[in-house]
């Protein structure tokens, strides 16, 4: 795919655009870029209520979250071919509307099946803000106000997150998980009127063909692993006939794409990029980077709530707590910077790893201090991995290459997330119920111990409610090991990425 110039699209040089119309811009978008980001983790802390609002199971109600990740992974690539479509002003201007209404539809919805469609249009209809924003700031600013803007935007992105759990979780508990989605629109509103007035037109090229096979193929492959992941554990995995679909339509359509992308001219992602050893290195942690960003945000939520107690003002609280460590993570990654880029990514993922295992050593009486402070842990690490990846995984790709590797990066990120939510789900789900088979096994008549008083304490065998309050105790419990099994799928994931590091080579050019 070819790219398209600041000249070509936008009439005006950022030197001929006054300061007042630089600034007013770089509001509006960044306002823009901050409601996206604010809604990819806003359902976090809206799970439970949502799963008891829609009659949903545990595994059901997270594909809000999942699909929304998929849609945003999915349709990302596509930016550069809507921007010379239609424009980057409209393409921008119509994204943040259409994210806008999608995001009032979400809160509306009335079934499981309309939510997830409404999560799903929201995350693909408004995945051309953020590359557009970055993209739009960077023509309109001069390039020795280029690094103050970037940071701004940055900044922008990473506190979005923070105000999307913490707003939205007070919200819910006020009135509804419906009012954390309305919070949203008048904002969005204002946003489209404000970008409609302020972004200066641009002639759509057209120069960008887009490969509507590799696309396809690559989506359709995506999504029905996607499907595989999140209904294999409710439907017996390969024992349903639709998980046996879904698997062959997924291994066919992503032969079709890699087929494809190996023999036409212009694919849709171009596959010789891997040749180069730091890139190849650096998509493969991006996808386990991805695969841990989002993953204790979502899992945390129910735990706390439905086992542990929690209100939902204060699971925003815990939430938010990562996202003011990720803000810290940021500034620390410019001291970081100046040193091997290896040492940081070693760091972070080291980071990652003991939040891990400090996770697998809570219990039911976890204490908030100490989940905002491990959020607060994480957050950090995640804010000191961003910078070096990305300079480690571009050092050797060239600039005629860096729009297309940048597409492919991004898509990693979020495929990983989703993906890897989905798997910690189904094992919770899984872990949960044999464990409360096992452990309901043990009551009964003929076990011994259960006949000494210092055994059994306060429970009572004897009536109906007796045995109730036990089976509720025994179903928290089963939980928590599920939980805790998902928490060490989260470990080892953080530290399998350490050595691979180590393999990183030196750059070439930049």
């Amino acid at each position: 795919m070819s790219s398209t110039t600041a000249a070509d699209t936008f009439p005006e040089s950022s030197e001929e655009t006054s300061l007042g119309k630089r600034v007013l811009i770089l509001v509006m978008v960044v306002l823009g870029s901050t409601l996206y980001a604010t809604t990819l983790l806003i359902a976090s802390t809206l799970l439970p209520q949502m799963q008891g609002t829609m009659s949903a199971t545990q595994d059901e109600i997270a594909w809000a979250m999942t699909f929304n990740i998929l849609a945003t992974a999915v349709a990302t690539p596509m930016t550069g071919w809507l921007a010379a479509r239609f424009g980057r002003r409209e393409t921008m201007v119509w994204s943040v509307f259409a994210f806008t209404v999608t995001t009032l539809m979400c809160g509306l919805a009335n079934s499981l099946e309309t939510l997830i469609l409404w999560r799903v249009l929201q995350g693909a209809l408004g995945a051309p803000v953020i590359p557009l924003s970055q993209t739009i700031l960077l023509d309109t600013f001069p390039k020795r106000q280029q690094g103050l803007v970037t940071s701004i935007f940055g900044m922008a992105v990473v506190i979005g997150p923070v105000i999307g759990p913490t707003v939205g979780g007070m919200l819910s508990e006020i009135y509804s998980w419906r009012w954390a989605f309305y919070m949203i629109v008048p904002v969005g509103l204002v946003s489209f009127v404000g970008l409609r007035l302020t972004l200066p037109y641009d002639r759509p090229t057209g120069r960008i063909s887009l490969d509507w096979t590799g696309f396809l193929s690559l989506s359709v492959s995506i999504a029905c692993v996607q499907l595989v992941l999140s209904r294999g554990q409710r439907l017996d995995w390969f024992e349903s006939t639709e998980i046996m679909i879904e698997a062959f339509v997924a291994v066919v359509a992503f032969w079709v794409f890699l087929a494809h992308s190996l023999t036409t001219d212009r694919p849709f992602l171009n596959l010789r990029l891997l040749l180069d050893r730091n890139y190849a290195i650096g998509l493969v942690l991006v996808l386990i980077y991805g695969m841990l960003n989002f993953t204790p945000m979502v899992l945390l939520p129910p735990l706390l709530q439905q086992h542990a107690g929690f209100p939902d003002a204060l699971i925003g609280e815990v939430i938010a707590a990562r996202g003011v460590g990720a803000t810290i993570g940021f500034f620390l990654a410019i001291f970081v910077g100046r040193m091997d880029p290896r040492i940081g990514l070693i760091g972070g993922f080291a980071v990652q790893t003991l939040s891990g295992v400090w996770l697998m050593a809570i219990d039911l009486n976890v204490d908030m201090g100490t989940l905002m402070l491990n959020s607060f842990l994480q957050g950090i690490a995640v804010g000191v991995i961003w910078v070096p990846l990305t300079l480690v995984t571009f050092s050797n790709v060239s600039a005629a290459n860096l729009a297309e590797g940048t597409a492919v990066y991004h898509l990693l990120r979020n495929i990983g997330s989703s993906f890897f939510i989905s798997i910690c789900v189904a094992e919770i789900v899984r872990a949960t119920s044999a464990n409360y088979s096992r452990m309901v096994e043990l009551v009964n008549p003929f076990n011994r111990a259960l006949a000494l008083p210092w055994v059994t304490g306060g429970w009572d065998f004897d009536t109906m409610q007796g045995l109730a309050r036990l089976s509720k105790e025994i179903g928290r419990q089963s939980a928590m090991i599920g939980y805790i099994n998902a928490f060490g799928l989260y470990t080892a994931c953080s530290a399998m990425a350490i050595p691979l590091i180590l393999l990183i080579g030196r750059r070439t050019r930049r």
